[in-house]
């Protein structure tokens, strides 16, 4: 898009169905790679990926050239089938449906890039339903409880 200039940040936020912990030491690397890929594949660029064995955190730089909701459907697709076609895990893999996603300012990025860093470390003190709703409520974003992941902390 000629003429056109931006500076969108987002943090993308979603699970493997039924909350499952499938994205595990052993695959998370390889998984988060191909994220990656997808990502640039789509001529966007990511900036960070990391997060637990039910869910993952991608902060990207956007172009307003695709939709956030094409860019998860693109990514969720393209890494189910990899997963799936490369056996990565025992059962068939699938991405529950929906993601959370929170735009940021420039100013914000580093911060956000050490919060999705440290999901581990995060992860120790605090649910991920407690961080999803910390998340939802800090953006003041209206949900209806029916619609939320499926949690099982």
């Amino acid at each position: 898009m000629a003429n056109t200039y931006s500076q969108l940040y987002a943090q993308l936020v979603f699970s493997p169905r039924g909350r499952a912990n499938l994205i595990t030491k052993n695959i998370k690397e390889e998984v988060h790679k191909y994220i990656i890929g997808v990502i640039k594949g789509c001529n966007q660029k990511p900036m960070i990926i990391n997060g637990m064995p039910d869910h993952i955190h991608i902060l990207i730089g956007f172009q307003p050239n695709i939709s956030l909701s094409d860019l998860v459907r693109d990514i969720k697709a393209n890494t189910t089938n990899y997963i799936n076609k490369n056996k990565l895990t025992r059962n068939k893999f699938m991405w529950q449906r929906g993601f959370g996603a929170f735009t940021y300012s420039k100013s914000q990025i580093p911060r956000v890039i050490k919060y999705i860093n440290e999901q581990e470390e995060h992860h120790k003190r605090r649910t991920f339903q407690q961080e999803y709703l910390e998340l939802l409520n800090k953006f003041e974003i209206e949900f209806k409880n029916k619609y939320l992941f499926e949690f099982y902390d």
